[in-house]
């Protein structure tokens, strides 16, 4: 079975570190995505861009898509990176999730990690 991590953050937390606390929280972070890779189950494995570069694409009745700026939900906590793990079972997929700097950093940042099963995933093709 396939999983989405989701790992969160929280940009006002995150923003409100101090730039040594928080070069030392992501210098800490290589070797524990090493790890979590190192299981042979990671599908993939990404970290994504700065909030003021997202778009989002919506349909309207009809219409030419409309694109605005930014995230398409308004939450406190922000998608800043994705995985996808090819799990045995359930508890195997907790297993290796629970490996990943967001699941196991990052407090002050407001980092967490969201594993959710999916129904489908088609590779359409291999990096």
């Amino acid at each position: 079975m396939k999983y989405l991590g989701l790992a969160y953050f929280t940009p006002e937390k995150f923003a409100a570190m101090a730039p040594d606390d928080v070069k030392e929280l992501v210098r800490q972070c290589p070797a524990l995505d090493e790890k979590m890779r190192a299981t042979g189950k990671v599908l993939v494995s990404a970290s994504l861009g700065d909030l003021g570069t997202w778009r989002t694409l919506r349909p309207r009745s009809g219409k030419k898509t409309q694109v605005s700026d930014g995230p398409y939900t308004e939450s406190k906590e922000v998608v800043g990176g994705l995985f996808i793990i090819d799990a045995d079972s359930h508890d195997e997929a907790l297993r290796i999730a629970a490996m990943h700097p967001a699941a196991t950093l990052g407090e002050e940042g407001g980092w967490a990690v969201e594993l959710i099963p999916m129904d489908f995933y088609l590779a359409l093709r291999s990096t």
